[in-house]
Formats: structure tokens, C-alpha cells, sequence
């Protein structure tokens, strides 16, 4: 069996995958045996094209997708002498070599005088019953340059994703900065914040991620960018917040660490320091327009 996921410059999509696994258990249910071949750009270790023999099967399954390209094409040419069938696929062009080569086409839309289909993915059989996996906002910078030479936001940034990327967990890239106009960017305090509400944790290298994550009430992992610390420093320490990494002591196990932390006592941490945040009077921090109420009275009364 193939698909786009199986193509070096194809790509795989959630839906895709489905797709496959709802057709796999079609095929096991029946007591049919197959392959699958993925591109080496999303499973590595798994059957590629490249490495299977055309000879040794009788019929090339190819799995969800529009039926198009050279890439598809060159499929008909490889196995020209298996029984070549498209299932769950969207036909663009019904006389286009992609979609004649197959001697049966299954379209889930575009085929001429079929109503459309339900895509495969939609029945495809339930996940596993695992624990979800935690949700997670990335919040970084590659800006700050007025730090000068002790900037190190570059190689924090590629080490936290570099790492997050091997993590089991769904990742959503955020961004602090507002914009009325840019739909990908919230408008107003209150948009970012109904988002880090629904959140597990926030992993940043930046002062108003770390402060923003836990007046929401979610656990932060912080990265300090600039070498000898700075700003997410100090924040961390007014905050009094211990998930925090120095750029220079930046490493997979100081990431694994505070991690766990923060998906366990972490949490109530973070409600805490919400709670903290939200208090008044003197059960609230102190902060600068505190000192500037003062420094206003006292200027009045001079």
C-alpha cells in the first residue's frame, strides 16, 4: 500500500494516516496480508519505495489523496504489472494519466457520476486508549538584539525545538505580539489568554510567556536566551518560579527535568502563583505601579 505519506517529496497528514489504518484494518478483518511504504523523510527506519521489489506483489493499493503528478504516475510505471486500485481519493482530472493508470478508482469526490464518499479517515478505528498528551505552547523569540553578543536566542531555539520534536505531545507555536489584522495572531490580551487556559504547559525563552503562562495558571518552562541571564532571570526570580534554564546550562536533561516537574507539582505551582497574582492588597506582590502610586503621592505632598 501507498499514499502521498509514501512519496521522498509527498507529505503525511493526520488524515492521511487514518486513512491507511482504516483501510489496514479492512485488509487484517479479511485476513489479507500487506506492506506499507513510507517516505524516508517521515519514518526512516520503515519499507521506502526505493527498497521494494515490484515483482514480489500481485496488486498496489494507494490510499487517500488527490490523484495527480509525476509521482503518482511513476507508481503505474514501477508496478505495470500489478492490479493497481485508488481508494478514498479525490480525482482532479478523470483523463489524466495518474487516474487512468489505476484499474479501479474508489473516489471519495471528482469522480464522473459518483456522489461523493465519506473519507476513510473518518471511520477509521479509535486510537488507542492511552493518557492524552499533554498540550503544549511554544513561545519563543529570535529577536533581542540588544543584547549584543550575549544573544544566544538562536541555539536555545533550535535546542528546545530540536528536543520538543522527540516529545509525545501536541505542540502549538504562539506568539505574544498582537495584530488586529493578521488572523494567524491574537487581537487582544484576552484571545492569548483563553488560549493559555486550555494549555499544559508553556515552553519559553521569553519574559511575557513565563509571566502570561502563569497568570493563566499553567506551568512554564523557561529558557533564559542571553548569556549570564537577563530578563526571564530576574522575571523567574520576582515570580519566584524554579523552571528555569539558563542559556549556558541549556541541555536534554535539564529539559527532561523541569519537564516532569512542571506536568506534576508544577501544576499546582502555577495555580498558586495565580492565585498570587490576583490577589490584592498585601496579598499581592508588589510591583512598579505600586512603587509609582507612591512616587506619585509623594511627589504631590513635596
Amino acid at each position: 500500500m501507498a499514499g502521498w505519506f509514501s512519496f521522498l517529496h509527498g507529505e503525511a497528514t493526520a488524515g492521511d494516516v487514518l486513512a491507511l489504518h482504516r483501510v489496514e484494518d479492512v485488509l487484517r478483518r479479511a485476513g489479507i496480508g500487506y506492506d506499507v511504504v513510507w517516505s524516508p523523510g517521515f519514518r526512516p527506519d520503515a519499507p521506502h519505495l526505493d527498497d521494494v521489489r515490484p515483482e514480489a506483489y500481485t496488486h498496489l493499493v494507494f490510499v487517500c489523496g488527490p490523484l495527480h503528478g509525476p509521482q503518482v504516475e511513476d507508481l503505474h510505471r514501477r508496478f505495470a504489472h500489478c492490479v493497481r486500485i485508488a481508494v478514498g481519493t479525490s480525482v482532479i482530472d478523470p483523463g489524466g494519466p495518474a487516474v487512468t493508470g489505476f484499474h479501479r478508482t474508489l473516489a471519495r469526490d471528482g469522480a464522473p457520476g459518483a456522489a461523493p464518499g465519506p473519507d476513510l479517515a473518518a471511520r477509521a478505528p479509535a486510537l488507542p486508549a492511552l493518557p492524552a498528551v499533554p498540550v503544549i505552547g511554544v513561545i519563543l523569540t529570535h529577536g533581542q538584539h540588544e543584547y549584543g553578543r550575549q544573544r544566544r536566542h538562536e541555539q536555545v531555539a533550535a535546542a528546545v525545538t530540536g528536543w520538543l520534536a522527540g516529545r509525545d505531545c501536541a505542540r502549538l507555536e504562539l506568539d505574544t505580539r498582537l495584530d488586529a489584522h493578521d488572523w494567524r495572531l491574537c487581537a487582544t490580551p484576552a484571545q492569548l489568554e483563553s488560549v493559555l487556559t486550555r494549555l499544559d504547559l508553556v515552553v519559553t525563552d521569553r519574559l511575557h510567556g513565563l509571566v502570561l503562562a502563569l497568570r493563566a495558571g499553567v506551568p512554564a518552562l523557561a529558557v533564559d536566551p542571553v548569556q549570564g541571564g537577563a530578563k526571564v532571570t530576574a522575571q523567574a526570580r520576582a515570580c519566584d518560579w524554579p523552571a528555569l534554564i539558563p542559556a549556558e546550562r541549556l541541555d536534554a536533561a535539564g529539559l527532561e527535568r523541569w519537564w516532569d516537574w512542571c506536568l506534576t507539582d508544577g501544576r499546582r505551582a502555577a495555580a498558586e502563583a495565580r492565585e498570587r497574582f490576583r490577589g490584592t492588597g498585601a496579598t499581592a506582590p508588589p510591583d512598579g505601579a505600586d512603587r509609582l502610586l507612591e512616587a506619585l503621592e509623594a511627589r504631590a505632598s513635596a
